[in-house]
């Protein structure tokens, strides 16, 4: 399943970073991919192992709101 996810404004590079890598890290995911120009992620994962509501978690926990989501 993929998810995409905008957020607010990305304001620096290191958020990029800051975000694949602790979406990356959860159980169940197999990509993420933060468009910074466009302050969206991108994100596909397996939805046995993981829900959707534990990754927008994981995002807001590191700093960034969660404005609207779109599945695919």
């Amino acid at each position: 399943m993929k998810i995409i996810m905008q957020l607010d404004e990305l304001s620096c590079p290191s958020c990029l970073q800051k975000i694949e890598a602790g979406v990356s890290q959860l159980g169940g995911v197999n990509t993420t991919k933060v468009l910074f120009n466009a302050s969206k992620v991108k994100v596909d994962f397996d939805d046995s192992q993981i829900d959707k509501e534990k990754i927008i978690d994981t995002i807001s926990n590191l700093g960034y709101e969660v404005k609207g989501v779109k599945i695919k």
